[in-house]
């Protein structure tokens, strides 16, 4: 028989536990450490490191929020912490370069306990200033999951951690997402590239350490390698412009990049900006007469705005704008970047968020024919922009009034992960487009055709070329709800090139899907 114990017991055992176990005032949900090691000596350092100043943050984030004041000790131990914690959180882009030739099953083991010790490191550092600043307040939400979902994370987290080593490379990276999970996001996005190829450079034909050969500066840059990709490394500097070799634009175009950044922390300057220039000249300045400019902020410590100023006929311009726009996480992961120019109309899009939508930033047509890069207030070899494959093409028009008048449609617009058939969040545009055809008229059937360029075996390309033609046809099914009777597909592999195989450029051109009235 158990007897209950006495009201002064249970308010005994109460103030215990406040006491001695302050780790409940902190997270809801603390972050486990992943029990098995990947076996490559870098990420298996980074991540048991991670941890270790994690728990260290974590330990003390209790002890504030119990009302235990941090003495001078205290107060040194998280100093050191946050010293490190920011150095270890720059070094996660050279770990991440660690994985390059590891097995599939590996890499994705890997991919995932570097995402876990990340969220770990994002924590601590947060955490630790708020506590040396003596602002730590707990919220619901910061850094939380509710708790049905941390019972059930953490329930899912021990079952595969009991497993073999092996369980955790079918696991997708924590911080990465299935097309499904952001279904009406991407529903609605809006953005479709031009379909006439003007300029295209991945930098896969320079030499690391160049500068690229289709580019001018009037500063340094070079082509280096980042997990078997060449980019482009802008440097910083006052005046110091990056002009791709394009001396004309049209009136409706489309212009689409990605970016890499190392380095970027709370530290880094809320000047510290990339401007993207439309001039009237390729010289290395603004502009003579005419230009138009948008800025994108790097800043951590705070959401910073924006920019976005034009200039015309020397007197200057209607429109000096700053855009609220919270792009911190965004620029720490690879984001792509789209703008669009439809005579005077430009919108400009971080991933699949339009952020700028301005119909007459353009005041005088057919001026701007030349696109200049510069960056300002980065840390000289600390905090490092990198560019990828800049895509600028015509056009941008509404594919669904071509696809109704003519009964087909060519685009090499919407894209795949290379080698793969998961298509790029970017394309959703493009897809959105040809769904509404569908559902303006239901009596529409589509064959949708897969081409790919010349690289690889033929085999390969044929296979590669039908699974990313059923890969559209699945989205327009899943995303977009059209019935699957009315959709058939087929892929073409290599056989049927519109371009020259030998230059990137014709290669893009190749790499298309098309859309066909039946």
């Amino acid at each position: 028989m158990h007897c209950k114990p006495s009201y002064a017991k249970l308010v005994a055992i109460v103030f215990a536990i406040l006491i001695f176990c302050p780790q409940l005032h902190s997270q809801t949900k603390k972050l486990k450490r992943p029990k098995s090691r990947v076996g490559i000596s870098s990420v298996d350092t980074f991540v048991g490191e991670s941890f270790d100043l994690y728990d260290k943050v974590y330990k003390y984030d209790g002890y504030a929020q119990a009302g235990t004041p941090l003495d001078d000790d205290d107060i040194d131990v998280l100093e050191e912490a946050l010293v490190e914690m920011t150095a270890l959180s720059e070094s996660a882009p050279e770990i991440i370069s660690d994985l390059d030739g590891v097995g599939v099953l590996k890499q994705g083991k890997a991919t995932l306990q570097i995402n876990k010790a990340k969220k770990a490191l994002k924590y601590s550092i947060k955490t630790a200033k708020e506590l040396l600043l003596g602002e730590r307040e707990r919220k619901d939400n910061d850094d939380n999951e509710s708790e049905s979902s941390t019972t059930k994370d953490e329930s899912s987290e021990d079952e595969n951690d009991s497993t073999t080593d092996d369980s955790d490379d079918n696991q997708q990276p924590e911080d990465s997402k299935n097309i499904s999970d952001d279904l009406e996001i991407l529903s609605k996005y809006d953005f479709v590239p031009g379909d006439e190829l003007i300029f295209f450079d991945d930098f896969s034909q320079d030499f690391i350490g160049d500068f690229p050969s289709k580019w001018n500066t009037n500063g340094s840059g070079e082509t280096v390698k980042i997990k078997n990709e060449n980019w482009l490394e802008l440097k910083s500097g006052y005046g110091i412009f990056f002009i791709p070799d394009v001396n004309q634009l049209p009136e409706d175009y489309t212009i689409e990049f990605d970016i890499l950044t190392s380095g970027i922390s709370q530290q880094t300057s809320s000047t510290a900006r990339l401007h993207i220039y439309l001039s009237d000249n390729s010289k290395f300045n603004a502009g003579s007469e005419h230009h138009v400019m948008t800025s994108l902020p790097f800043g951590q410590y705070s959401a910073f705005a924006i920019k976005n100023m034009n200039f015309f006929n020397r007197g200057g311009g209607d429109i000096n704008s700053s855009i609220e726009a919270d792009i911190r996480d965004e620029v720490l992961n690879q984001p792509h970047i789209a703008i669009s120019v439809t005579k005077k109309r430009y919108r400009l899009w971080v991933n699949e968020v339009k952020y700028v939508d301005i119909p007459r930033f353009i005041e005088v047509p057919n001026v701007l024919n030349h696109i200049k890069f510069h960056i300002n207030n980065f840390k000289d070899g600390k905090e490092r922009i990198f560019i990828k494959n800049l895509k600028i093409a015509k056009g941008g028009v509404d594919l669904r009034r071509k696809l109704l008048a003519e009964g087909k449609i060519s685009t090499n617009g919407i894209l795949f992960n290379s080698g793969s058939a998961t298509i790029q969040s970017q394309s959703y545009g493009i897809i959105r487009q040809i769904s509404q055809v569908l559902q303006q008229d239901n009596t529409i059937k589509l064959k949708i055709v897969g081409h790919t360029d010349a690289d690889g075996g033929d085999d390969t390309n044929m296979k590669l070329s039908k699974s990313r033609a059923e890969a559209v046809k699945q989205a327009l099914i899943t995303v977009y709800k059209i019935d699957a009777s009315r959709l058939i597909s087929e892929g073409k592999g290599e056989s049927e090139p519109v371009a020259d195989n030998t230059s990137e450029e014709g290669k893009a051109q190749n790499r298309r899907v098309e859309f066909i009235k039946q």
